[in-house]
């Protein structure tokens, strides 16, 4: 196994843990919330094809809703956000290229690349959350609202972590 393969091991067990134990409980006035999960997701290699990455996300989003008793909500969610990742990662592609075996973090690829790579499909992840949850149309406002709050506190988590943890690339 090699170092990458192990880092994104080694990211899921650290921050599925910390998402369904600590940032389980990080609400501000009920409208904000931190997915802060989705890191492991938006961190899974560039060339993963989209049903295996469509796969992690699914067990991924289970393991959430297991402790956030949402019944697949995080799960379908995930889902969404993977198969959108596929296609926007080919849309949204630096000038340069992706380097193979190179995770799209900010130190790889710049600060501006990463806020259009993954603040849209954080706010879609949220969105989706809040109007599954919501059930009914008439609260598309309130869920587009708590969705845009959502993605941007997870996108400033996702950011300073990046920041403390990820060395410049070379």
């Amino acid at each position: 196994m090699n170092k990458s393969y192990s880092s994104i091991i080694l990211s899921f067990l650290i921050l599925l843990p910390l998402q369904v134990l600590v940032f389980r409980n990080f609400v501000i006035y009920g409208y904000g919330f931190n997915f802060y999960y989705l890191f492991c997701l938006l961190l899974l290699p560039v060339e993963l094809s989209a049903i295996t990455g469509m796969l992690i996300a699914f067990a991924t989003g289970m393991v959430v809703d297991l402790f956030y008793h949402t019944l697949g909500i995080h799960a379908s969610a995930a889902v969404l956000l993977m198969f959108l990742r596929y296609f926007w990662l080919r849309i949204n592609g630096p000038r340069s290229g992706y380097e193979v075996n190179q995770f799209p973090t900010i130190p790889n690829y710049g600060f501006s690349w990463y806020l259009t790579y993954a603040l849209p499909l954080i706010f879609v992840h949220a969105v989706t959350v809040f109007l599954i949850e919501a059930g009914d149309s008439a609260l598309i406002g309130q869920s587009l609202l708590r969705g845009l709050i959502t993605a941007i506190i997870s996108y400033i988590f996702i950011v300073l972590t990046q920041y403390f943890f990820f060395k410049k690339a070379r």
